[in-house]
């Protein structure tokens, strides 16, 4: 052990730290060169993408749904601006006010009443069809213009009934042909009695 006064380790626990400094670098920069692999990748950049055009879809749907279609339907007898407040009271709670009822759902359940929030459903519903429907159009207008279709017609197998794509030629499901060899291949066998 050298005894020099700036030198307070053994040369060999000097040389153990230079080989465990040099292995934690080597396995770092393989995790972090990994990593950028990983997270540069072609289709994880796509989902990355396709997240955040999703969410800003989500979005411009919800608007056209609470600010275009719903303001109408709120017209009508029944209903009324406020479509989401709307609900019935299945139990009244301890401090129910005789006289106005409740004014909101979160006075209503912060008396801790049971109530039907049907306006919020139904909120709801009408954001999930116009969902649903925008991005049908989208599919399909997709599907016109690249002659790649998303949307994928099926048709049911006519052996086992499961639903397949109309393109298929055999049933991946029971394996029979859909072309109705079978039934000629079959038919030509002899008949026993």
């Amino acid at each position: 052990m050298a005894t020099t006064s700036h030198q307070w380790v053994s040369d060999d626990t000097r040389a153990r730290l230079l080989h465990t400094e040099f292995n934690i670098k080597r396995k770092v920069t393989s995790v972090w060169s990994g990593f950028l692999s990983f997270a540069l990748r072609d289709n994880v950049l796509e989902v990355a993408v396709g997240f955040i055009i999703a969410s800003s879809f989500t979005a411009l749907v919800n608007s056209l749904v609470s600010d275009i279609i719903l303001p109408p339907i709120s017209l009508l007898p029944f209903m009324s601006r406020n479509l989401e407040e709307k609900f019935w009271i299945l139990r009244k709670g301890p401090h129910f006010p005789r006289q106005e009822g409740y004014n909101t759902r979160k006075q209503a359940m912060d008396d801790g009443a049971v109530i039907l929030t049907y306006g919020a459903f139904f909120d709801q519903m009408v954001n999930f069809i116009g969902v649903g429907f925008a991005l049908y159009v989208i599919a399909s207008l997709y599907g016109y213009l690249s002659k790649d279709s998303i949307i994928k017609n099926t048709v049911k197998c006519l052996y086992c009934r499961k639903e397949i794509s109309e393109k298929a030629r055999r049933c991946p499901m029971c394996t029979s042909w859909l072309d109705g060899r079978e039934d000629r291949e079959t038919s030509a066998l002899p008949q026993s009695s």
